[in-house]
């Protein structure tokens, strides 16, 4: 039997903690053993030529970054990240080659070929309803969904218009663009399809102070995640594996 491709993940996070928990909650969803999952962590090193063809698809996740920050706030670290994944999302449009990004994720792909993405439609750290739309009704991830469910996120930025070609999914009641397509293989959401009620809370603790809100409000978000119930989402990263795996 020909041995499958690995599945390359991205990440951005430089708090430790948070970063391993996100790759874990990656692995654990996707159903991926660790060796079919290679994390890359862009704060730490650089991306370099990313040779599609060693890779079944790439997974990138969250962090602290906006690509909408102000230029002169971004750290250089910031700058040659952005840099490196803004090519690689032109290569992998061109390519039509299997991509997920997930609320950063969303800012990269949502910039390129006349995308805007900007401060509108930002949303506080929580547990939100999200529609799909007949897009996304017809979409081989998202088609085993119900057509609205409920998900984790919190964002400062998101697509005010969406990229040349790109094909609207998802979208919720404070966030018209909560998912969408380039292509036939490459995606984005603005939820995290990884996480799970520990993994929100872990992040609230994390980001306290990073203006996601005010810090007094940290125990009162987290005792509304525990409250709430999220099923969904998951079965995003699921179908993205199992559908994209190669030899």
């Amino acid at each position: 039997m020909s041995r499958v491709k690995p599945f390359l993940f991205l990440g951005t996070r430089a708090e430790d903690e948070a970063a391993d928990n996100e790759y874990d909650a990656v692995l654990a969803q996707s159903g991926l053993a660790e060796g079919q999952l290679c994390r890359l962590r862009l704060e730490r090193e650089e991306l370099g030529v990313v040779d599609l063809d060693a890779w079944s698809g790439i997974l990138l996740g969250g962090g602290p970054f906006n690509v909408s920050d102000p230029e002169e706030e971004k750290s250089p670290i910031q700058q040659r990240a952005e840099a490196e994944l803004a090519q690689l999302a032109e290569q992998v449009v061109a390519a039509d080659f299997p991509f997920l990004g997930a609320c950063y994720g969303i800012g990269v792909l949502g910039r390129i070929r006349g995308g805007v993405v900007d401060r509108t439609y930002g949303e506080p750290i929580g547990c939100v309803e999200v529609t799909l739309t007949d897009h996304g009704r017809a979409d081989p991830l998202l088609a085993m969904l119900p057509d609205s469910f409920d998900v984790f996120l919190g964002h400062k930025e998101a697509v005010l218009q969406l990229p040349t070609g790109a094909v609207r999914l998802a979208g919720s009641g404070a966030c018209p663009v909560q998912a969408f397509r380039l292509g036939g293989n490459v995606y984005a959401t603005q939820f995290h399809p990884e996480l799970d009620v520990e993994g929100l809370c872990l992040r609230i603790e994390t980001y306290r102070e990073y203006g996601y809100f005010p810090p007094d409000q940290a125990q009162s978000l987290i005792d509304l995640a525990r409250r709430s119930v999220v099923t969904e989402p998951p079965k995003i990263l699921a179908a993205f594996t199992e559908r994209y795996a190669r030899a």
